[in-house]
């Protein structure tokens, strides 16, 4: 099966390229009768949306969300919900001189090893651009389950780290993504000197998610942790994901770890404990640099654009897997 859907009970897919005439997503298996706001999925899609700040692509799209099914007077029908949003700024022609080059770290060469053929225009199906789907997925996902707040945030961009963590997900991200309003100032004027000089960075996003209920996620193959690696590796530059203390349980005994609950992520056995979930992410630098990073459309860091999308998927998958317990009926003789 091609690899353009996601979730079981909960079911994304996405279609669409990135210069195309639209891109979009049908989402299927959403229950009925939960308030539609188009307002919120609006600011929601602006938050991810590219020509919002300085530091981004210089490609300017509103990205209007247009819901084509599942949605009647405001509310979600329980059938199949279709929503598209058009392409407006294409400009192909910033792209011509990629078209018989392949550039490192993209989907370029092995796209075109795999299907014979490829969308040069700004990796087409393999763009970035793509996940303004997983945002509008992600919005409907989050009518499920109200309760569970996601809440993601930049802690390092290239050599700049943030000291003082949130403690709750009230503190403001300011314009980028960072909730630290000094350190926020030294890394625009760094992805602005990036963007000058045609470099990149890359950085890590840490993702906690409150009052989800125990008992999500299942013992074997489809571990909570299990899948929620899967929704954030399959974002474009994410290399990385690390639950709890991730990597620095190799650092650890097993006697430091037994009696501290917060190493383990709010996971255990694969299952949801109650707990805050937290987890991490690393983002590779764009690979798209000097002469045709400066030609093209490109931004020089993913992470201040990538922080809705991580919440996105972080819902799309709780989501799913809150509807699949509620499904459980045990047998009772």
């Amino acid at each position: 099966m091609p690899g353009n859907s996601f979730g079981q009970m909960l079911k994304i897919t996405t279609f669409g390229e990135s210069h195309g005439e639209a891109l979009g997503v049908v989402i299927d298996g959403m229950p009925g009768n939960l308030l539609v706001n188009i307002e919120d999925l609006k600011k929601e899609l602006k938050r991810r949306a590219p020509g919002q700040h300085k530091v981004h692509t210089a490609r300017k799209e509103d990205d209007l969300p247009e819901i084509l099914s599942g949605v009647f007077e405001g509310k979600t029908l329980g059938t199949p919900i279709s929503v598209i949003v058009r392409n407006t700024n294409q400009k192909s022609e910033d792209y011509s001189k990629l078209k018989d080059q392949y550039r490192p770290g993209h989907a370029d060469r092995t796209t075109t090893q795999k299907y014979g053929i490829r969308d040069y225009r700004g990796g087409g199906r393999a763009s970035g651009r793509e996940t303004l789907a997983r945002v509008i997925g992600g919005y409907f996902a989050g009518l499920i389950i109200p309760n569970i707040s996601v809440y993601a945030y930049i802690e390092q961009i290239g050599p700049y780290k943030l000291k003082n963590h949130p403690q709750d997900h009230k503190v403001d991200r300011g314009e980028i993504g960072i909730p630290d309003p000094s350190l926020t100032k030294e890394v625009i004027t760094f992805l602005e000197d990036c963007k000058t000089k045609g470099e990149s960075a890359g950085g890590i996003v840490s993702v906690s998610i409150l009052n989800c209920p125990s008992g999500l996620g299942e013992p074997v193959f489809d571990k909570l942790k299990a899948d929620l690696a899967k929704a954030m590796l399959s974002l474009p530059a994410c290399t990385g994901f690390g639950l709890g203390e991730g990597f620095g349980f190799a650092n650890l005994l097993g006697s430091e770890i037994s009696s501290q609950s917060h190493f383990f992520g709010g996971m255990e056995g694969g299952i949801s404990n109650g707990e805050q979930i937290h987890f991490k992410l690393a983002f590779k630098a764009p690979s798209t640099v000097g002469e045709n990073a400066k030609e093209g459309r490109h931004d020089p860091c993913v992470l201040p654009r990538v922080v809705p999308v991580v919440e996105a998927m972080a819902k799309l998958v709780i989501s799913d897997h809150f509807l699949r317990q509620n499904s459980y009926v045990p047998f009772l003789p």
